[in-house]
């Protein structure tokens, strides 16, 4: 399952991407699709207590930039007026925040990235009433997405930027959030086609070297560009171009961009400090 054609193959096969993925991983683990299903719930544990952490309001990184502005968000949040976005990109600038407050998180794939995945999963939860089963089983297709574009591409912000960072976890939390609203592996994959195709090229800029600034802004910003995929995906709209491409041409991209544009604190908002 190392290509997006592989693994909407490998879903018709065992009924969906989620538990193709998960008996993989249990073949790879040399363990029990019980046992894996519970190494996930251990991770979305993690996500929960992150988000808890980052929703402090005294919570301040080493540098004081960052922190508590998360608590702010989610105050001010109108879910009536914005739905599930304004809950979801409160939450994964928490879990951003938190991990730039040195707190505990999963990387989903990256840390500079590490909210976007369960601000959506959260928040999606607590708006549609889901169990945490449901949240599990979409992370298995979550990560089987991050899994081929960390193997086709990169997530690594030194190597792609941040298109390879906040971009792919977009994508993952795209296709996650599909999958709780009950639609296809098909339209989960166009989701993430859509995330990839408006991600393309971003920088990785970090002020002052720090996975501070831009960095848990474009968490909660990714969070908002997952759903408006998803929302895309789940009305028929159909990604007009292939995703293994895309995830090529998001690696080319990545390859092109300059030294200074990629993690070396140089260029793009890094020149504009702290």
């Amino acid at each position: 399952m190392d290509t997006i054609h592989a693994l909407l193959e490998a879903g018709k096969r065992y009924g969906s991407i989620s538990k193709a993925a998960a008996a993989w991983q249990a073949k790879e683990a040399q363990a029990s699709e019980a046992s894996v299903t519970q190494t996930m719930r251990g991770r979305l544990i993690v996500m929960k207590e992150s988000l808890k952490e980052g929703l402090n309001p005294d919570l301040r990184s080493v540098s004081g930039r960052v922190g508590g502005n998360a608590a702010k968000l989610f105050t001010a949040a109108d879910t009536e007026l914005y739905g599930i976005t304004a809950k979801a990109g409160a939450y994964a600038l928490a879990i951003a925040e938190n991990n730039a407050c040195m707190g505990k998180i999963v990387a989903a794939p990256t840390a500079g990235s590490c909210g976007i995945l369960p601000g959506v999963l959260i928040a999606a939860q607590e708006s549609l009433g889901l169990p945490d089963d449901a949240l599990v089983d979409a992370m298995f297709l979550a990560a089987a997405v991050g899994r081929v574009i960390a193997l086709q591409a990169t997530v690594s912000g030194a190597e792609g930027g941040c298109q390879a960072e906040c971009g792919s976890a977009a994508a993952m939390a795209a296709a996650a959030y599909v999958h709780l609203m009950n639609g296809t592996d098909e339209q989960a994959i166009g989701a993430c086609g859509f995330v990839l195709m408006n991600s393309m090229g971003l920088v990785c800029d970090p002020v002052d070297g720090l996975v501070e600034i831009p960095c848990v802004y474009r968490n909660a910003a990714g969070a908002a560009q997952a759903l408006c995929a998803a929302q895309m995906a789940l009305a028929g709209l159909t990604c007009p171009l292939d995703v293994d491409c895309l995830i090529a041409a998001m690696k080319d991209v990545g390859t092109a961009l300059p030294p200074s544009l990629r993690e070396t604190g140089e260029g793009g908002c890094a020149a504009c400090g702290g």
